[in-house]
């Protein structure tokens, strides 16, 4: 019996098609996929252009592809099948977790590295499901044509289909980042002017207001096809379906994760490795303070978690550049610190181990005026005798 089979219950039909080269994976993911319910396997290739021909004759909403498929490269495809159309889901499946940071300019829905558990297979084609749900649900329009891309994380870049936005005023972009904070919610106009236009009289701030609004529905809509800044009732809210948040999507993720293994490891650096820097960086709004430091703070557990995960594999050598980034980060974090040093001490490089040790050290008598915990230089002392 296929997985998720339910007499008399609708369901969303997903037609797959696979690309590698090697017949017995072909072989294992068909059968993997086909205990699916929702799944509909329309084919397998073995080379690009067997792909990109079964696209001309096949409707396909998700597609595996391999990153080496012999003599063809799998992210040029991957790029090709986007240059063709925006609306199917890329998942990539290879044994070359290297690559795995440089596929993600495709935006691809997953990244897995082989073999893939029937479980991992299964969450994916899940989230294929409900992604094609909402589209449908809109409309059957091609929400993928009208999305923008919103990169907050180390500042503020919004880009659409003709590129980047160039803002007509600093405020209708403070405006655009305080809705987009609030993720869909109907907000009061008069919040937006206590927090968005605090130091100014009220009249002033309603114009003001009314202008940055203005500006800002008439620049969006001229990229899309559905109106992204609504207003009602003396409420403002953004059109959410119509964007794509990279500090959104990163929270979801680190909520989701709850599997450690080959796959969800490698997926995990990928998703930190987009944690470019704080929430909106390099602007002064003080309604994103309480945000950005709660935000900071996931990102540093899922950090920390990450890391210790890579040793236990013995993988010191992919934690480093996470560890040194952390601690940047949390400058007088002893945690931090402390697992750098064991990071270091992975590797055996004893004076790098060292080096940090003395740096946060010095850090502390200096900044915080009294000198690192008893607990901290116990900690330090066992990584030294181990």
């Amino acid at each position: 019996m296929r997985i998720g089979a339910c007499a008399g219950v609708d369901r969303q039909l997903i037609s797959v098609l696979m690309v590698d080269d090697e017949p017995a994976m072909l072989a294992v993911m068909r059968r993997k996929l086909e205990r699916i319910e929702s799944v509909v396997v329309v084919g397998s290739c073995r080379s690009s252009d067997e792909a990109l021909e079964s696209l001309k004759k096949e409707r396909v909403d998700l597609i595996f592809v391999d990153i080496k498929i012999a003599d063809d490269n799998g992210l040029e495809l991957a790029r090709r099948i986007r240059d063709i159309t925006g609306g199917i889901e890329i998942v990539f499946v290879t044994s070359h977790k290297e690559y795995a940071i440089d596929s993600f300019d495709i935006y691809p829905l997953d990244y897995m590295v082989k073999p893939v558990s029937q479980a991992r297979l299964e969450r994916t084609i899940s989230r294929v499901v409900a992604r094609k749900g909402e589209q449908e649900s809109l409309g059957q329009r091609d929400v993928s044509s009208n999305i923008w891309k919103v990169q907050g994380l180390g500042g503020l870049e919004v880009s659409g289909r003709d590129g980047p936005v160039r803002w007509v005023s600093r405020k209708s972009a403070e405006l655009f980042a305080y809705l987009l904070l609030h993720r869909g919610q109907e907000t009061p106009r008069s919040r937006i002017i206590e927090e968005v236009f605090p130091d100014m009289p009220l009249n002033n701030a309603n114009q003001y207001l009314n202008t940055a609004a203005y500006q800002l529905r008439k620049m969006l809509q001229t990229q899309a096809s559905q109106e992204i800044v609504r207003s009602s009732r003396e409420e403002y809210s953004l059109a959410m379906d119509a964007i794509d948040t990279d500090f959104i999507a990163f929270e979801r993720y680190v909520s989701s994760v709850n599997e450690w293994d080959e796959s969800g490891i490698q997926e995990a650096i990928v998703w930190e490795s987009r944690y470019t820097g704080e929430l909106f960086e390099g602007k002064s709004y003080l309604w994103a303070v309480g945000e950005r430091t709660r935000l900071e703070e996931r990102y540093t557990a899922f950090s920390k978690q990450l890391i210790r995960q890579l040793l236990l594999c013995g993988r010191a050598k992919e934690a480093l550049p996470i560890a040194r980034k952390l601690a940047l980060r949390a400058e007088l974090d002893e945690e931090a610190c402390s697992i750098l040093l064991g990071v270091y001490r992975g590797l055996n490089d004893w004076a790098g181990m060292r080096k940090h040790y003395v740096l946060f050290t010095e850090r502390c008598r200096l900044e915080l005026g009294a000198p690192a915990s008893a607990q901290f230089e116990d900690s330090y002392q066992r990584l030294l005798s181990d």
